[in-house]
């Protein structure tokens, strides 16, 4: 009886978590993956199977493979630049040759954009980016173009401009994370790489990179599964137009659920953006089992 007590209790202890992981996580996962194997539910009484046929509908639209696309370009983007900037800004308040008190200020200066909310960072970006506002006033200023641009409804900038939002709004946890990873590196690898004779862009391949690996794979993984999430910031600045210019796969699951009600069609569009993300998940956490 001991010996069940003992294994039991580290069960009980974790069951409130489990639960609320339970409750919250797996079975609305399930039930949208129920979902889209039948008829239009919630609007129906009587939903009937209808298997696949969803899933065979949302690849034969136009719309989503326009949002896969948009998609994909707003991810790949986000992700790439996420990385530089993170590096870069890292890489700067890790240096010796900035006092404490300069970095304390570069800290809270770079970290400003991570602490802002979606609603902030679209009406700010708004603001700035009307045809009135301020990037057009530099835009002329610097004599590179003389007219005004209208970012968020030209299908020419809209995608870009939101990718720049985006970019903006989430580069801090990049640099945080990669700082914690500098930090972290012995300055004996440091000195022993400077007595064979590296310099500091030998000592980035060669040293910090290789250091930082496993952070900046995890980064990848974590920021590519985020920005394929990513709602707020789109719906409240281009709500996915002009003419599906923005039109992203999360504002296509929107779109299809509460606007057009088609329900088990948005929870086939759903499960399709899960299957993506855990085949993601499952590169990411057999990297982390290969790491340790």
């Amino acid at each position: 009886m001991d010996i069940i007590k003992k294994k039991s209790a580290p069960y009980f202890f974790l069951s409130p978590t489990l639960i609320i992981m339970l409750l919250l996580i797996v079975v609305p996962i399930i039930m949208v993956i129920g979902y889209s194997f039948f008829d239009n539910v919630i609007v129906n009484d009587y939903p009937e199977f209808v298997g696949l046929q969803h899933y065979i509908t949302n690849l034969q639209d136009s719309i989503f493979w326009t949002g896969v696309s948009n998609t994909a370009f707003f991810v790949v983007l986000s992700v790439v630049f996420h990385m530089i900037l993170g590096m870069t800004f890292a890489l700067l308040l890790n240096t010796r040759y900035l006092s404490n008190v300069t970095k304390a200020i570069f800290r809270l200066l770079y970290v400003l954009p991570w602490l802002f909310t979606a609603t902030v960072i679209a009406i700010l970006w708004r603001l700035m980016l009307h045809p009135h506002g301020i990037i057009n006033y530099l835009i002329y200023l610097f004599g590179i173009y003389d007219g005004q641009i209208a970012w968020l409804s030209s299908r020419q900038f809209a995608l870009m401009a939101v990718t720049i939002m985006n970019i903006w709004a989430g580069y801090p946890f990049f640099m945080i994370s990669i700082l914690a990873g500098l930090q972290g590196i012995s300055s004996d690898l440091y000195e022993a790489s400077a007595i064979d004779g590296a310099g500091s862009v030998k000592q980035f391949f060669h040293v910090v990179i290789p250091q930082l690996k496993p952070i900046l794979i995890s980064l990848m993984m974590l920021g590519f599964v985020w920005t394929t999430h990513q709602f707020a910031l789109i719906w409240m600045t281009t709500g996915g137009g002009p003419v599906n210019a923005t039109h992203v796969l999360s504002i296509h699951v929107y779109l299809q659920a509460f606007s057009r009600g088609q329900f088990s069609l948005a929870s086939s569009s759903a499960t399709l953006i899960l299957i993506v993300c855990t085949i993601v998940a499952i590169f990411y956490v057999s990297h982390q089992k290969a790491r340790d």
